[in-house]
């Protein structure tokens, strides 16, 4: 039952934030006040519904439901619990279900504290980023589904956690480094609807205000990013050993591109 919940959350949230990308902006050209004022409550029930659906999978793993196959294969009974938590995000799926949890704790929290704004850019950025919820929410569904059951065979014990993985670093790099990879969609969703504004060049929200309205934002993620970066360091230079931080694992490396 919990595990159908959460599927039943992620399939409301992927078709909210279908609405959440149309309707602001179509509100932003046919000048509908009240569709553009609709952009935050979707993007704060987007978030409500991704936190449904990641504690689903949360209390899946806690309770050793080996009847999803996510949790069978990354998890079992001896796991100490503060690792079959962090095990949620230990592989492909859990760690798209985070991504997309992060993304609309990110939207949302626009939407509570972007009131200063003009109505039709903040109603453009709300949507920009309902239609990045959108991709990635189609993504987990149709492809990496985490609630995918092993039914009619249930196994009697899980596979395991990735011995390497098994650390106090899964924990807190994932999150801290996903809080700073997707809290990079803001500047981009203000990027974007700055550009779409007309005479943009004579535009306000393209100069001075733009920026200054732009900063904060690109200033916190800019620091969860730095934060995520250094806990990654830390953890590949005593966990494998490699006697020279991280500088041969291409995926931390990859982690300076944004």
């Amino acid at each position: 039952m919990i595990p159908e919940l959460g599927l039943y959350c992620l399939i409301l949230a992927f078709s909210i934030s279908i609405v959440q990308g149309i309707l602001p902006m179509a509100g932003t050209y046919l000048r509908a006040q009240h569709w553009m004022r609709m952009a935050a409550p979707l993007a704060i029930t987007n978030f409500v519904l991704l936190s449904g659906s990641f504690a689903a999978l949360t209390y899946c793993f806690i309770t050793d439901d080996f009847s999803v196959q996510y949790v069978a294969n990354n998890s079992n009974t001896l796991l100490p619990a503060h690792y079959k938590i962090s095990a949620v995000w230990g592989a492909h799926e859990g760690s798209l279900l985070l991504w997309l949890l992060i993304l609309c704790f990110w939207s949302a929290i626009f939407a509570l504290f972007s009131r200063q704004l003009p109505v039709v850019l903040r109603a453009r950025i709300i949507s920009i980023l309902g239609m990045i919820t959108t991709g990635f929410s189609a993504f987990t569904l149709f492809t990496s589904n985490p609630f995918s059951r092993s039914l009619p065979f249930i196994p009697a014990e899980g596979s395991d956690l990735n011995p390497l993985l098994q650390d106090f670093g899964l924990v807190i790099h994932p999150p801290m480094l996903y809080f700073g990879y997707v809290g990079f969609a803001i500047p981009f969703a203000f990027a974007i609807a700055a550009l779409l504004e007309k005479g943009a060049a004579q535009s306000s929200c393209v100069s001075n205000e733009w920026t200054r309205w732009v900063r904060p934002w690109a200033n916190t993620a800019w620091a969860f990013l730095t934060v995520g970066i250094a806990l990654g360091s830390w953890w590949a230079y005593y966990e494998l050993g490699w006697g020279g931080w991280w500088f041969w694992d291409p995926v931390e490396n990859a982690s300076f591109m944004p």
